[in-house]
């Protein structure tokens, strides 16, 4: 039986939440429509969505802090950001806060919901990807991956990763010595081109590897192929 897809919009300005309302139930999807950052938050970390649209400038409480809380309170629901500006630190601030995508002011109808439906294939590719690597684990020294639980260890400890460290520390991992471009990386972890967003890929291989790396100096894992991209390393006992 078809379940439509709860998607939560937390944006102030009515006629973009009424437009976004429409069209979002004209596409077969579920919406529910918050004019508050801070009451839009208190629904996000009570109820289950499928995905947030979510606004940078909100008020009581900006769409950057929304974001930053849901991710401290472990909760990785797919977040599009909406914003009025258009300067590239904003849109990595979007993003490096936990985003999953982000869309400039204005924009049009169709191009949003070519993103929710993208984000939303992300997630079924990754479903399907999981049920095909039941029970398996890659194994690296003392790095463990269960890419069934989708967690990771070092030494046995849990490491917290947000989901697109942990997809991007698969997608290196399961083909250790293969460089990729940060291009690469942004098609197959984001699920589209996010053209000129490289040093979103950068800083997240930087948080990555602060969680996974004893010595931020001289990485052991995930390595960098000057000029090019990265690459997990071949050279593990």
């Amino acid at each position: 039986m078809f379940k439509m897809k709860k998607v939560l919009v937390i944006e102030d300005d009515h006629n973009i939440g009424e437009l976004l309302n429409i069209h979002l139930n004209d596409n077969f999807f579920h919406p529910t429509i918050i004019n508050n950052g801070y009451e839009g938050f208190k629904i996000a970390s009570t109820e289950n969505f499928d995905l947030i649209i979510l606004d940078l400038m909100l008020p009581d409480m900006n769409g950057l802090e929304i974001c930053r809380q849901l991710r401290s309170m472990k909760k990785f629901t797919p977040i599009l950001m909406l914003t009025a500006k258009s300067e590239e630190i904003d849109k990595v601030l979007g993003l490096e806060s936990g985003a999953d995508d982000y869309l400039t002011k204005p924009f049009s109808i169709r191009e949003l919901i070519a993103r929710v439906k993208a984000i939303f294939r992300r997630i079924e590719s990754l479903n399907d990807q999981s049920g095909r690597d039941e029970d398996q684990q890659l194994q690296f020294s003392n790095l463990s991956i269960d890419l069934t639980k989708r967690t990771v260890t070092i030494s046995e400890q849990r490491v917290e990763l947000t989901p697109k460290e942990f997809e991007l520390l698969v997608l290196l991992a399961k083909n250790p010595g293969r460089t990729y471009s940060r291009a690469s990386i942004l098609n197959k972890v984001w699920g589209y081109e996010f053209s000129g967003y490289d040093h979103t890929v950068n800083s997240h291989i930087n948080r990555l590897r602060a969680k996974i790396e004893s010595d931020l100096s001289n990485p052991k894992f995930v390595l960098t192929s000057w000029g090019v991209g990265y690459r997990f390393t071949d050279d593990l006992n």
